[in-house]
């Protein structure tokens, strides 16, 4: 694919994953019928239970398409697809296992070493190790090339200082990859010389700062490393290479189904209470419902045809830029439609119902645009990638 071409292959589900859909919908089903999992939005950030994720690991849908060697499942990418996106829209908790499985996994089977492979790999796939990103900063943003948590060669590895912040789950995770700048910038290439190294967590010179949402819950963190050793078996990939390494991560970060799926439990629920309402909905709701339902499905072929490309080995990073700008604004849109729609009570009473999960979406839809990039940093990678900037 050239850097011109936004357009990944038309690729669409083969049937005979149609009998796995099937079975992680009965299990969903139970879940919810025994009282164990209830519906939210945005649970791939929120929904953090391990238990969960553990027997997810345990029935084979965690770690799916790595090698059965390091205890995954040597099954397709589009396999691994099918689960991801059921598991969104049944608005089930992700969080513990979500960026371990999504995007460390595949980073560690393409950079690590076998002795990072064999410590983390097998522990992902069973549910039972999870991390953080350790990209943003406070200065920073989205600019990761402005970084400025430094990396300093010691004896047996490397010393790091600086801090990350809006790092999910951080409070909770045993490790994050963390992005640092091993050497100065030297000719204005601010890309060379930054190296990623896997900090676990309970190292000596680790704080972790709760950054609380507007509705007291905690699942962002600010991470400050003071002098903290990494020894040099946790070098991620080259040093020197980080920048080269981070941005095929983000390829696997911004293009999943989590992108248009996050508020699609809100979705259901306002069909559901639209369906109710008969002919008070009227023809201007019926076309809005209506473009959002189709604007949902075509959002997921790009996705889709992504997930194909990133299984591939091929660079995805323009085309899924694109995908996470246009999910962003359209979570919001299914946001505003479910406010404008539907006449919403004061007490957004039990979890799982209507007034809730729109309760839930909008306080957390300002963090959407943060996760992954912004929509004006995104929109300038798609710019770089079709030749305008």
């Amino acid at each position: 694919m050239s850097d011109l071409d936004l357009a990944p292959p038309a690729v669409g589900l083969p049937p005979e994953t149609e009998e796995l859909r099937a079975e992680v919908r009965e299990f969903l089903a139970k879940e919810r019928a025994d009282g164990r999992i209830v519906p939210r939005c945005d649970v791939w950030l929120s929904g953090w239970d391990e238990r969960f994720s553990r027997e997810l690991g345990a029935r084979g849908w965690l770690g799916m398409t790595l090698p059965k060697e390091y205890g995954g499942h040597a099954r397709g990418t589009l396999d691994r697809y099918v689960v991801t996106e059921e598991l969104l829209a049944a608005g089930a908790p992700v969080a513990a296992h979500w960026i371990a499985d999504r995007q460390i996994g595949p980073s560690l089977l393409r950079f690590g070493t076998e002795f990072q492979k064999q410590r983390y790999l097998p522990r992902i796939a069973a549910g039972e190790c999870y991390f953080g990103i350790g990209m943003s900063e406070p200065d920073s943003g989205s600019d990761l090339a402005s970084v400025r948590t430094k990396a300093t060669r010691v004896d047996g590895g490397w010393q790091l200082s600086g801090t990350k912040v809006w790092t999910s789950g951080a409070h909770h995770a045993h490790a994050f990859f963390a992005l640092a700048r091993s050497a100065p910038v030297e000719d204005g290439n601010r890309h060379a010389g930054l190296s990623q190294f896997i900090v676990e967590l309970d190292s000596p010179g680790v704080q972790i700062n709760p950054i609380r949402l507007l509705t007291g819950a905690h699942h962002f963190n600010e991470v400050v490393l003071d002098g903290v050793f990494v020894p040099d078996e946790l070098v991620l990939g080259n040093i020197g290479e980080g920048w080269h390494q981070v941005t095929s991560e983000l390829g696997f970060e911004r293009s999943g189904p989590e992108r248009f799926l996050s508020t699609f439990p809100l979705l259901v629920a306002l069909v559901g209470e639209l369906s109710s309402a008969g002919d008070r909905l009227g023809d201007a709701g019926a076309r809005e419902v209506g473009a959002l339902v189709a604007r949902v499905w075509t959002l997921r072929r790009l996705s889709i045809g992504i997930a194909s490309l990133l299984s591939s080995g091929m660079p995805a990073d323009v085309p899924a830029a694109l995908v996470k700008d246009l999910g962003t604004r359209y979570e919001n849109e299914v946001i505003e439609a479910a406010r404008l729609l539907v006449d919403v009570p004061p007490d957004p009473g039990a979890e799982g119902g209507f007034a809730r999960l729109l309760a839930d979406a909008v306080l957390h839809a300002p963090g959407f645009t943060l996760r992954g990039g912004t929509n004006e940093i995104l929109r300038g990678v798609v710019a770089r990638g079709l030749g305008l900037r």
